[in-house]
């Protein structure tokens, strides 16, 4: 039988009513969503006989306000919180695996990476980043943190007015219809000391002033504008490139700005970063983070892949969050996260698509767990007390905890959160004879992520039937712009 995976589990024969700003105002289940079809009251969709379930899209599809749709047949689902991407390294995905050194590592990708920040400009920007961010709402993601740090022009000087490099990343996110968390990201040295920039970083660089001020004006725009899928937020690069005083004093005034604001950063990733850390400050990164104590439910700690034990205790008590990507981290060699450990702990996880050598939140989830019986010699290591089904598991708390650390209203089918949720395909081979209760195994260990046919963001239809309206004619400009990068 075709349901939906509320925020109290599965459910069948739903009716949810979504405002026009894509806001879920209710949501009926069962007899009562059949009273409300019986007497016309005004929802937003009927469901049937066969468990569907509806959803109003709203003007943007064509419908009035209030009229309600045709019932969504298949499985529903939260979409997935992308919490943590680099868009433009969507343009060097591929480009890096051959061996430079007989001890390739993160530090000879970076260099790779460089060239490509140093050489990608707005108008590209754009197009890998519509791209990417379409091929993230086919795959499941509907909202995304954009870890951005290209600020200035190939000449290392600030614009004169508005950031073009920004924008792009506006731009593409409007374009796609993903819901977009911007972070602003704080970079102004090449490692701890306060070492200066190297010359191919110059275009990362922002003074802590400019910084807030940015991140102030951006965040009074959303307020005056109250667009739902809009989201300001701030990062700090690395401890290695933000000195401590310049982290305490932009972390306290970003505070003033909004409390609830997200505040993300890189930590612990490379076995190399923590040894220089503790050269130059006498802790490890995360020890050192700590220690500051600003950490709140508000702040996402980006890898901290070395974090030890008691460090992983103290990012939990703090309640800040984890963002783990693990085809990134695989891909780059960086090491394995202690997941196990940091969920007994009461941490709260989330995963991104970081480097974008994988854009798909199944594969990141699916590796989440195998490291774990890799390491563990067992099977279904990260299910839950409350949930046997480690599928259900990740995914129902990766989406959660995603959207919370981005300040988004999305993560779950819920009345106060927005409607961002994936339609699987029960017909769909990789769903054959699953349950609903086995519909999250099936998309995370079996390939269902192939069944994945709508996708809806805020109320409103992005992907139908497995295709994006813009699809086509993106496909020939992202075409031209990687060869372009690729001339240099």
């Amino acid at each position: 039988m075709q349901s939906a995976y509320l925020s109290q589990g599965w459910a069948h024969d739903a009716r949810v009513t979504v405002s026009p700003t894509g806001i879920i105002t209710s949501i009926e289940t069962g007899a009562d969503a059949s009273a409300s079809a019986s007497t016309g009251a005004s929802v937003s969709a009927s469901a049937t006989a066969s468990a569907s379930v509806g959803a109003r899209q709203g003007a943007s599809a064509g419908l009035p306000h209030g009229a309600p749709m045709e019932p969504v047949l298949g499985l529903v689902i939260p979409g997935m919180s992308n919490a943590h991407s680099h868009a433009f390294q969507r343009a060097m995905a591929g480009n890096a695996e051959f061996r430079s050194s007989a001890r390739d590592s993160f530090w000879n990708w970076r260099q790779n990476m460089y060239v490509l920040a140093n050489r990608i400009g707005p108008e590209a920007l754009r197009i890998v980043a519509t791209q990417l961010f379409v091929e993230m709402l086919k795959a499941g993601y509907t909202s995304v943190a954009e870890f951005h740090y290209l600020h200035r022009p190939g000449s290392g000087a600030p614009y004169a007015g508005a950031n073009p490099l920004w924008e792009a990343i506006d731009e593409a996110a409007a374009t796609a219809g993903i819901g977009l968390t911007f972070l602003p990201t704080l970079y102004q040295t090449s490692d701890f000391g306060g070492a200066a920039l190297k010359p191919e970083q110059a275009r990362f660089a922002l003074q802590t002033d400019a910084f807030v001020r940015a991140v102030e004006e951006r965040v009074g725009a959303e307020r005056r504008n109250g667009v739902s899928t809009r989201r300001t937020g701030a990062a700090f690069h690395s401890l290695r490139a933000v000195p401590l005083d310049q982290l305490r004093e932009a972390a306290v005034a970003l505070r003033a700005i909004d409390a609830n604001l997200p505040v993300h950063i890189h930590v612990a990733e490379q076995a190399l970063e923590v040894s220089a850390c503790q050269r130059a400050t006498g802790r490890r990164p995360v020890q050192l983070l700590l220690e500051q104590e600003l950490l709140t439910r508000h702040w996402c700690l980006v890898h901290a892949t070395h974090a030890t034990a008691q460090e992983l205790q103290g990012i939990a008590g703090s309640h800040a969050a984890v963002c783990v990507s693990i085809s990134t981290e695989a891909n780059l060699g960086d090491g394995l996260f202690d997941t196990t450990r940091f969920l007994k702990a009461g941490g709260r996880l989330c995963i991104g698509s970081d480097s974008q050598s994988t854009v798909n939140p199944a594969e990141e989830l699916r590796w989440l767990e195998y490291q774990q019986r890799l390491r563990k010699k067992r099977r279904v290591v990260l299910a839950a007390k409350d949930e046997s089904h480690v599928g259900t598991r990740l995914w129902r708390d990766a989406a959660l905890c995603g959207a919370q650390v981005m300040g988004q209203p999305g993560g779950a089918i819920a009345v106060g959160h927005r409607a961002d949720w994936l339609v699987l395909d029960a017909s769909h081979p990789a769903m054959a004879g699953a349950a609903p209760e086995q519909a999250f195994d099936r998309l995370l260990f079996a390939g269902a992520d192939k069944a994945i046919r709508d996708v809806m963001v805020a109320g409103r239809w992005v992907v139908k039937d497995h295709r994006h309206a813009g699809e086509q004619q993106l496909q020939a400009d992202f075409s031209r712009a990687m060869r372009d990068l690729s001339k240099g």
